[in-house]
């Protein structure tokens, strides 16, 4: 158990997490800021000067969370319980951060709908500032609670060597106030990052394979040569939970790829698989990796190679023996 009397003990421990890999605080740095010295949590409460947190000290108290319950389980009879633990706490910051998500999405609707509807009023001034303000705090907590997740999940990472997944413009006119212009370029700058977010940019390097594969370093063997070439890829794949996707999954967690996972639509019925082989396919990967699988491996690989995408095939009988991989 790690016990601390002063910061000088603590920023030891924490330089010692990050000899072993795992740097945050450039990330806790930029995600714990303050827009603005007030504050406003709900639509009924009162702005009110309230800090974040101190950003050192909570990524202290994330690493000595998700590390203290695999240490004090490692080498017990209690030991394979550590990763469903360690899970709970990431899932724990997803579910925490989505409904912040949730929050920030209905305050933003309520900030668009009073941009979009000027008042010269002093009362409606005031509810457009104190929206805006709601606004920008939610997104501040949502942004502070996914720096957290996203740290106990490569300590989780890095413990399991599994990755956490879960379960489930302005316009400038005279007729507009300050605190309008200032709403409408909010919006725009928002949209911007959550589509960013959700539709990342950058050139698409498409992934398939089955479900039985065990020799992990083939794979990302091949994915490092096609990141070292086009750093700026984002993964597509087809989503599924073991096998060689889960394999490709790991390793851009462990690379911080972005990962666009294509998932089934059950509404296809029968043709579900090959809709989703369409959809990754119309993206116009960069390049491509099929592992030998089923016909949905065979269909994929026929539809890259139509639409001209560099392919790489990796069969089955290319794996070294599951004891030397």
């Amino acid at each position: 158990m790690n016990k601390f009397t002063d910061f000088t003990a603590l920023a030891a421990f924490l330089e010692e997490a990050r000899d072993q890999g795992i740097d945050t605080s450039n990330e806790y740095s930029s995600s714990f800021i303050e827009e603005s010295e007030m504050a406003k949590l709900s639509v009924v409460s009162e702005p009110e000067k309230a800090d974040m947190p101190d950003p050192f000290q909570v990524e202290a108290a994330v690493d000595l969370m998700m590390r203290t319950m695999f240490d004090v389980l490692r080498d017990t009879r209690m030991e394979e319980f550590a990763k469903d633990l360690a899970w709970g706490f990431c899932n724990s910051f997803h579910m925490v951060a989505k409904r912040l998500e949730g929050r920030e999405d209905d305050a933003a609707r309520k900030l668009g709908e009073l941009a979009r509807t000027f008042d010269p009023s002093e009362i409606y001034a005031n509810e457009l500032e104190d929206t805006q303000l709601l606004c920008q705090t939610l997104e501040g907590c949502r942004a502070a609670m996914e720096c957290m997740r996203d740290h106990a999940a490569e300590i989780y990472r890095v413990e399991t060597g599994q990755p956490f997944s879960t379960v489930k413009g302005s316009r400038v006119s005279t007729k507009l106030s300050a605190s309008m212009i200032d709403a409408r370029d909010y919006l725009a700058s928002r949209a911007r990052t959550r589509r960013e977010q959700f539709a990342p940019e950058g050139p698409v390097v498409a992934f398939s394979g089955g479900q039985e594969w065990h020799d992990h370093e083939l794979l990302w063997d091949r994915l490092d040569q096609i990141a070292k070439r086009i750093p700026e890829m984002v993964l597509a794949t087809t989503a599924q939970a073991k096998g060689c996707d889960a394999i490709a999954t790991a390793w851009a967690a462990s690379r911080g790829i972005k990962v666009v996972q294509f998932k089934l639509d059950r509404s296809q019925g029968n043709r579900a698989a090959f809709v989703r082989n369409d959809r990754i396919v119309n993206l116009k990967p960069v390049e491509a990796i099929v592992c030998e699988g089923s016909g949905i491996q065979s269909n994929f690989a026929q539809k890259l190679r139509a639409a001209g995408v560099p392919l790489h095939i990796f069969r089955r009988a290319q794996q070294r023996s599951a004891a030397a991989a």
